[in-house]
């Protein structure tokens, strides 16, 4: 279980959509204080003094190095950027491809691995926002790039929980945001999919399903790791 109370928490993506909804609903919960990350910090609305403006590209090293700096107290990183193309896998050009990777799968590496030494102080936690479409390919491009994000959060987990830190995967369809404004299909509201996210946080749970169709779809992957087998796998 990861208490919110006093914390300090990163909020990658934080200047729209679900990243804005995490910082509107953390402030709610008593945080100490939320890193506000965006590429340019003067989109994030920071108004609520606990609520800070950073300069955060996830796709850059030197940018994430520099924020590492700044937010040093941080002790639950919530990597919420991405974006999507998508594009065909077998596209000649994969600079589509290559940008969306970047963004959501290497970006949330790379800022966790920015940040974990102070969060495994603090015994904090990991959020990774993936997709139902992760386990569905029709996304393309950016189901590659989330199934990624999935598979490493599972590798994450398994290095991190013996380390006192929670890890958490959140999945789920469409949820009503910019990204999906040329979607016409039902779509989950950005504060019922951040309720439940924060709630997975406070109980201490390894996945968040937040809509009918990412339970759906998990329903029936029968895929289950059980840990003790890490060792035999390893060796």
């Amino acid at each position: 279980m990861t208490r919110l109370d006093d914390r300090v928490v990163l909020v990658t993506g934080a200047n729209r959509g679900l990243g804005r909804e995490f910082v509107a609903q953390l402030t709610e919960r008593g945080v100490a204080k939320i890193f506000a990350g965006a590429r340019d910090p003067r989109s994030i609305d920071s108004r609520d003094p606990r609520v800070v403006a950073l300069q955060l590209d996830v796709t850059d090293p030197e940018s994430i190095r520099r924020a590492a700096g700044v937010a040093s107290d941080v002790s639950i990183v919530v990597n919420n950027a991405g974006i999507s193309t998508p594009t065909s896998v077998l596209e000649p050009d994969t600079t589509k491809l290559r940008r969306e990777l970047e963004v959501n799968f290497l970006g949330p590496l790379a800022v966790t691995s920015a940040f974990i030494d102070g969060v495994v102080e603090r015994s904090g936690a990991v959020v990774n926002v993936a997709s139902v479409l992760a386990w569905l390919a029709v996304g393309q491009s950016y189901s590659a790039s989330k199934a990624a994000l999935w598979s490493a959060t599972e590798a994450m987990r398994l290095e991190l929980r013996p380390r006192g830190v929670q890890v958490l995967g959140v999945h789920m369809g469409y949820v009503d945001t910019d990204m999906t404004s040329g979607v016409d299909a039902p779509k989950a509201s950005p504060r019922d999919v951040v309720s439940q996210v924060l709630d997975g946080l406070e109980s201490g749970a390894d996945e968040v399903l937040a809509d009918d169709l990412a339970r759906a779809v998990r329903s029936q992957l029968h895929l289950a790791f059980d840990s003790r087998y890490a060792p035999f796998l390893a060796s």
